[in-house]
């Protein structure tokens, strides 16, 4: 996720905060039906709280009912000002909630009250530059074997930036000595590690019976030999790897059963080169059919696909495994030859599709180019029909696209038409020419257009469409509700003989530039914005969307937040802002949702989308909310932290909402 319009038209984000006071506390964690055990809730992440006591007759009371501040806000991390954001959504386990920072520290503290119970300092390498800044969260396992007295017999499963998998007591958050070396795992070995900063792990371990699954975060668009997209199981008690799944084929030679047929063409050098196509977001699982679902990316680098010819199956793709074996069940690739970081970023979601009068289990995967697709859980098989459409050719010399991609017969969240220079939009007449000048010189034939010399337009771009935030399921009401981005983006490709000129002379200073070293290109991407630093588009760019999917259709839409907190007078009325972070919803029929890059964190009637409560926050809540209820009380948490590539407030806030206390 990067900066989507430029500091003339944005406010700076606020200033640091001090840490609460820490004390350790010793406590049971008894794990209960309606905890918030996994972070989309459960381990299928349908983002769904199954509580009623706050509705919609009642929401516009909530005030709030307790404030934590972690204290981290990035401090001598170099790249903090750049990429830092709060993106953490807590885990609630009993009477305690979980969660974690990019800067490598878990906190417990008390759900109720918001006191501080103990904290864990993984002790990062501050002074290492990370491709990514982000930690959404933290797994809970109970290792039903041992004593609920013993030492780690309930553990906080997380992992790092610097790639470290890491195991520590959820009773007093001690290191769990049992685990890997001290506690530890380095997941850095056996990926052929180019850099130690460009691989990461951003998003909280999967847990399946006694193994944890993790994936990975790779620096996009540095070479074509980037590390591996590996996926990879350990053993939970003490740390040993279980199994391993590589997505891309490391053989000339493939066997048919491994349903690889496009690498079977390539040779033995471009098989082993062509690097990540990793899994960055969160995992889903299916206890009761020991299955994984594992959302993929693309394969390296983003932009120019030449050195990898074929589809590169399995990146961008929806992948079933074995949990507990790694196996290959079945796969969808839903992107072929991904020249437009289309990567699945969003948690696939597992749910019971209703269809006459029975239920079929499913599992939907939402996607950057805001597609719906649903697949059974068992077989794979798509439950509304996938058809593969001619898309536009005719790439930059050397590049050869697939001339077809799969489309969902479900509606696009998004639009993927073409931007025209009639589509030109600004805030004074000057900067809308100056927007139809731009959009007129670029290339622009609608979704799937290659990236190009000239400059293409993507629409939608490389942010979505949906992005991590995933979606959430009501499944009393059928209903999938999802945050989606508008907002084209322009990549240009660059011969490498041009790149470290055009990149000195200054033209460019608001564009990201990267070298893909094995290719004849490097590459220059942002978002589509007029002189001013606003979208050259139309609004909204951002929408609050529902659908029904066992009519497979879209129930309503609307925009989601406003120019509030990012215009200058009189432009702060516009509705519909770029955002990162997903929905809760609640079976009152309530969805919560904060992602807009404003500091408002909302409730909306899950039925009919009409906005029902909103408070204004401190910082900016680009995350996914959770909810729980402890003595009775329903409780509403959202992180206020900020994004940085959204220019929203940062601050270190976890702020927890419930109604007003009845008197006793």
């Amino acid at each position: 996720m990067h900066s989507f319009m430029n500091r003339t038209f944005l406010r700076r984000p606020g200033l640091a905060r001090t840490l609460p006071s820490l004390f350790v506390a010793a406590l049971s964690i008894p794990v209960q039906a309606g905890d918030w055990a996994a972070y989309g809730g459960d381990s299928g992440g349908q983002r769904h709280a199954a509580i009623s006591e706050i509705t919609p007759r009642n929401v516009a009371s909530l005030e709030v009912a307790w404030t934590f501040r972690s204290g981290e806000l990035g401090q001598d991390f170099p790249r903090a000002k750049e990429k830092f954001s709060f993106q953490a959504t807590p885990l609630q386990i009993g009477d305690t909630l979980y969660f974690n920072t990019l800067t490598g520290k878990v906190f417990a503290i008390d759900a109720a009250h918001g006191s501080l119970r103990w904290q864990f300092d993984a002790k990062i390498d501050r002074n290492r530059h990370y491709s990514e800044m982000a930690a959404r969260g933290v797994a809970y396992w109970r290792d039903p074997t041992a004593d609920a007295a013993a030492p780690c017999a309930q553990r906080i499963v997380f992992a790092t930036l610097d790639a470290r998998l890491l195991e520590i007591d959820a009773k007093n958050g001690k290191a769990c000595a049992d685990f890997g070396e001290r506690g530890e795992v380095a997941l850095s070995k056996g990926v052929r590690l180019q850099s130690s900063g460009d691989y990461n792990v951003t998003s909280p371990p999967t847990i399946a019976g006694d193994v944890a699954i993790v994936g990975s975060a790779i620096g996009d668009n540095r070479s074509t030999q980037d590390e591996l997209g590996v996926v990879r199981a350990y053993d939970l008690r003490d740390g040993h790897l279980r199994w391993h799944w590589d997505p891309i084929p490391r053989t000339a030679v493939i066997p048919v059963d491994a349903a690889n047929p496009d690498f079977g063409e390539l040779d033995q050098q471009r098989a082993t080169r062509t690097g990540a196509a990793n899994a960055w977001g969160v995992l889903a699982t299916d206890p009761q059919r020991d299955l994984v679902f594992i959302p993929t990316g693309s394969a390296s680098p983003d932009f120019f696909g030449g050195a990898r010819p074929g589809n590169n199956q399995w990146a961008n793709s929806l992948v079933a495994l074995r949990a507990s074996t790694g196996a290959f069940v079945w796969g969808q690739q839903l992107v072929h030859h991904d020249l437009w970081d289309y990567d699945n970023a969003a948690q696939p979601i597992l749910i019971e599709l209703r269809r006459g009068e029975g239920t079929i289990p499913a599992v939907v995967q939402l996607t950057k180019t805001g597609q719906v697709f649903v697949f059974h859980r068992e077989t794979g098989v798509p439950l509304y029909d996938m058809e593969e459409r001619a898309v536009p050719q005719d790439a930059a010399p050397g590049e050869t696209p697939s001339p077809t991609q799969p489309f969902s017969a479900l509606p696009a969240l998004v639009s993927h038409a073409q931007v025209t220079a009639d589509d030109a939009w600004g805030l004074t007449f000057w900067d809308r020419n100056r927007c139809r000048e731009q959009i007129a010189a670029l290339r622009s034939e609608g979704i799937y257009t290659p990236p190009s010399l000239q400059g293409t337009i993507l629409r939608p771009g490389y942010a979505g469409g949906v992005n991590w935030g995933s979606g959430s399921w009501d499944e009393q009401r059928q209903l999938l509700i999802v945050n989606v981005m508008d907002l084209p983006m322009v990549v240009t490709l660059i011969p490498n003989d041009d790149l470290s000129a055009i990149y000195d002379s200054g033209e460019f200073e608001d564009w990201e530039f990267s070298r893909m070293r094995g290719t004849p290109y490097g590459m220059r991407r942002r978002a589509l914005l007029s002189p001013l630093g606003v979208p050259c588009t139309p609004p909204p760019w951002g929408k609050l969307v529902a659908m029904d999917l066992g009519k497979g259709r879209i129930a309503w839409q609307g925009p989601l937040g406003t120019t509030r907190d990012l215009a200058i007078w009189p432009f702060k009325g516009i509705e519909g802002v770029p955002g990162i972070g997903g929905p809760l919803t609640t079976s009152s029929g309530l969805t919560f949702i904060g992602a807009a890059a404003e500091n408002t964190f909302r409730a909306f009637d899950s039925v009919t989308g009409k906005e029902l409560w909103s408070a204004r926050l401190p910082a900016g809540p680009q995350a996914t909310p959770m909810s729980y209820a402890i003595g009775g009380r329903q409780y509403v948490v959202i992180a206020a932290g900020g994004h940085t590539g959204l220019q929203t407030t940062r601050g270190d806030f976890l702020i927890a909402y419930a109604l007003p206390e009845t008197p006793r």
